[in-house]
């Protein structure tokens, strides 16, 4: 390989981010927080309330997965300068805002998880009233949040909250197409950024299939069935009387997907790095190929899948996965036709914890048309359209807002 592509290849695989591109430009600095607490494996930033002078009426949301350690201004800014201002709304009703991050948002849920109830428990010693706490998270972060309030009452622990509420978080598990898992791996040789992100212990606990290896049978981790069990044992949810669960799903509730044909390019490259590499939307089928990787790296190594249902184009929250793959590439020379940038990441039935994601039918489900009694939450909200995942939308923000406890 010549060392000008051996160069470019490495730069490539270095900036390739599954959730975001690695090098993405900074945010806007966030206001100075009214307090800033230290917290095991973490941290939190605290804005009081309108015309308050300490932690009144406190809201506890944790951050999602990335690679790295929490990025308070991205943090901030995507949910004050969207499409709806929800710090401001919060803060407007005399609500303490706690945002918590973490050191490594990577890192195994159940140590993140120490980070958020150790947040609780300081919010509890500073809070000057008695109303009952709202605490949740924002994809991984409601996982993180659900896994700590259910410890805290094993442990015997009053964490008195009245709201859990989760973001478009993959109680049923969020889905990276298994081409683009292989494609890590074919990096890794060369520079493992992008494999340390999807093989991450909070990834594979998250994802409802994992790739172990260029070769390797797409499958559930075991770092998932363990950490379900250890989900099971702490209860499952939250169950303190008295407390309500909800939840948010940033994709449809009637069963139409995001537009993605099945088994259509999604992306492909004719070079110089990559030639013939390309990508197909996951279809039904025992087998189907849903990847050809091929490029100055060897190959060509043919993907396949057996028995899956149409992921990629399912209604849920959406991720740019493979407009972030070809935005990258494209950077570094490559050839690149991106065909579909976004495909689900959150099915919508995983986010509002109504139906798994094995079987088509359940998948495509019309949750509108189901008995609410079938989800694990007390109450959800579907979004109009398949929107990004966890993006703050008004009818997200509004709808939290008035289920804030009294």
């Amino acid at each position: 390989m010549a060392d000008s592509k051996a160069d470019k290849v490495k730069k490539a695989a270095v900036a390739l981010g599954l959730v975001t591109p690695m090098g993405r430009a900074a945010a806007p600095k966030a206001p100075k927080a009214d307090e800033e607490w230290a917290l095991p494996h973490g941290s939190a930033r605290v804005y009081y309330g309108e015309g308050q002078q300490g932690v009144v009426r406190p809201v506890v949301l944790a951050d999602g997965f990335n690679l790295g350690p929490t990025d308070f201004d991205w943090l901030y800014d995507g949910l004050e300068n969207g499409r709806f201002p929800f710090v401001s709304r919060l803060r407007a009703r005399g609500r303490t805002l706690v945002l918590v991050g973490f050191d490594e948002r990577s890192e195994s849920i159940l140590r993140n998880a120490e980070t958020v109830m150790a947040a609780t428990m300081r919010t509890l010693a500073e809070q000057l009233d008695d109303t009952r706490l709202l605490v949740g998270g924002f994809s991984m972060g409601g996982i993180v949040a659900r896994y700590a309030l259910a410890n805290m009452e094993k442990q015997r622990i009053d964490h008195r909250t009245g709201v859990y509420v989760s973001f478009d978080s993959p109680h049923r598990g969020a889905w990276v197409p298994i081409g683009l898992q292989a494609f890590a791996h074919y990096l890794a040789p060369v520079d493992g950024t992008y494999l340390r992100q999807i093989g991450s212990p909070a990834s594979q606990q998250m994802l409802w299939r994992y790739l172990d290896g260029l070769d390797g049978t797409p499958k559930e981790s075991p770092l998932r069935t363990q950490f379900k069990e250890q989900l099971n044992q702490v209860g499952g949810w939250p169950r303190l009387p008295g407390l309500r669960l909800f939840g948010v799903s940033s994709g449809r509730g009637d069963g139409q997907g995001n537009g993605v044909r099945p088994g259509a390019k999604t992306l492909s490259c004719t070079g110089p790095l990559f030639d013939g590499t390309h990508f197909l939307a996951q279809q039904q089928g025992d087998p189907v190929d849903v990847a050809v990787i091929n490029g100055v790296l060897g190959g060509p190594h043919t993907i396949v899948t057996r028995g899956f249902p149409e992921l990629d184009g399912a209604p849920g929250g959406t991720l740019e996965s493979f407009g972030l793959l070809g935005d990258t590439l494209i950077e570094y020379g490559e050839s690149v036709d991106i065909v579909h940038r976004s495909v689900c990441f959150v099915p919508s039935v995983s986010a509002v914890a109504i139906r798994d994601l094995d079987q088509q039918s359940d998948l495509y489900a019309n949750i509108d048309e189901l008995e609410p009694e079938e989800s694990e939450l007390d109450d959800f909200l579907l979004s109009e359209d398949n929107d990004p995942h966890a993006l703050m939308t008004p009818e997200i923000g509004e709808w939290v807002l008035d289920r804030l406890p009294d």
